[in-house]
């Protein structure tokens, strides 16, 4: 089969994230639409002697995807190839996005049985960065992936399962573009589930002492609680045998739009112009949060909108120190004065084998730091990550952090195990950007810990 590559090439194209604060201007950006279309484009770029980074649905804040080579995108790649039900297998292109993926998994009376709070990413992009949801019992989405279709540096492709290769599979499951392209991936999805999800304000100091309790009463448990604030909103999502109860358009829009995303971006915006009031307003807002309940299919109780631009840093904690780190960075945030408009988020899941996933060997809570776009947001992450090394923290590979190899390696005990793999799979580097070269080193380099 021949394909004609230069009609699906643009050049002299920027390329942005969602946030619109990270942006690159590739050689060129290819956006194929099959397997065969993607592994031409690979090998075009490495005759063309162009490295390769991949851009799902430019959810990460970083400069994770940036080059200066050849920008794949995926998103003429979103089809769900086949579905057995009876297994719960389901097989789809690395681009279909988990909103995508999970309205046709309901038409096939299936779900995935955890997912974050955000579904415009990219299947591919969510397991390349350990991208997960919150539940004491539930590992992140990538431990939901059981095939992944590569493709190589030399454009051919290799079938990464347990079975085939437990090594290259527990590397790939969470391989930060570092591999190969994700082109094609097999997930164990669950039989379809309705949850109950009740949101309620409650005191902080009370809800850090019951932290471990409340993570075990319920199937999904996560708070978000502002600076200078006391309470908590707390939500609990837990299944249920009731049927759904999908809410009408005009109660959804009132509430995920005008109410959650442009009052609050109204507020965000207020303490932008007025920084010293944040504290204030922040009080408000958390004042103004009152109880709600829903009853409705899971992917819809899981995710929200979010209209309101922002960047983020989330570290992964052993879940004991998940407390600890909520009260200093409270403490810290007054202390050194800083602006912030954004509440903390705070989530758990269970411990998972993928080599650099965030909760490899170990039971995690996430502490998930936001700053509104427009403010600067340099000196709370850097005050935030300072904690976060205390704590022996692991940054969330999709966000913003300061680490490089160097300060990373002791903290993945397979590390090396995974610098083996992607040098074996991509010796020459195809798929590296200074975000690589930064945070893993260069290939068949092992930092000294």
């Amino acid at each position: 089969m021949t394909y004609e590559l230069s009609d699906q090439r643009e050049s002299g194209v920027k390329w942005r994230n969602w946030t619109g604060d990270e942006s690159c201007r590739p050689n060129a950006i290819a956006r194929p639409a099959s397997l065969e279309q993607l592994a031409a484009e690979v090998t075009r770029a490495a005759r063309e002697g162009l490295r390769v980074r991949v851009a799902g649905a430019g959810h990460s804040f970083s400069d994770i995807v940036c080059t200066d080579g050849l920008l794949v995108k995926l998103d003429r790649m979103q089809g769900v190839l086949d579905v057995d039900r009876a297994s719960g297998l389901v097989r789809v292109q690395g681009g279909i996005t988990i909103g995508q993926l999970s309205a046709s998994l309901a038409q096939h009376g299936l779900a995935m049985e955890n997912l974050g709070d955000i579904d415009v990413q990219s299947i591919a992009g969510a397991i390349s960065t350990a991208t997960h949801g919150t539940g004491g019992r539930l590992r992140n989405i990538s431990s939901q992936v059981v095939e992944i279709t590569l493709v190589l540096a030399d454009g051919s492709t290799l079938q990464c399962s347990a079975e085939r290769d437990e090594e290259v599979f527990r590397a790939a499951k969470v391989s930060l573009g570092a591999l190969g392209v994700i082109a094609e991936v097999t997930l164990r999805c669950v039989p379809a589930f309705t949850l109950c999800g009740i949101d309620a304000p409650a005191p902080l100091e009370h809800t850090l002492e019951r932290f471990e309790q409340l993570v075990s009463e319920n199937d999904h448990f996560e708070f978000f609680v502002f600076p200078h604030a006391t309470d908590v909103l707390a939500r609990a999502n837990n299944r249920t045998e009731q049927p759904p109860r999908p809410r009408g358009r005009v109660a959804a829009y009132a509430n995920d739009v005008l109410l959650t995303n442009h009052a609050f971006g109204a507020f965000c915006r207020l303490g932008r112009r007025l920084p010293r009031q944040i504290p204030r307003i922040n009080r408000l807002v958390t004042k103004l949060a009152g109880s709600t309940k829903r009853v409705d299919r899971s992917d819809r109780i899981f995710a929200s909108p979010r209209l309101v631009r922002f960047t983020e840093m989330e570290y992964a904690l052993p879940r004991e120190r998940t407390p600890e780190a909520v009260r200093r960075v409270m403490e810290m945030v007054p202390l050194r004065r800083l602006a912030v408009p954004f509440p903390i988020e705070v989530r758990t899941v269970a411990a998972d084998d993928a080599m650099l996933s965030t909760a490899c060997g170990r039971d995690s809570g996430y502490v998930a730091v936001h700053m509104y776009e427009g403010m600067q947001w340099r000196p709370y992450f850097e005050a935030v990550e300072q904690i976060m090394n205390e704590l022996d923290g692991r940054p969330h590979w999709g966000k913003r952090h300061f680490q490089t190899a160097q300060t990373l390696r002791a903290r993945y005990p397979d590390w090396d195990r995974f610098q083996a793999v992607r040098a074996r799979l991509d010796p020459e580097g195809r798929f590296t950007n200074a975000w690589t070269d930064r945070v893993l080193g260069p290939v068949g380099v092992v930092s000294a810990p």
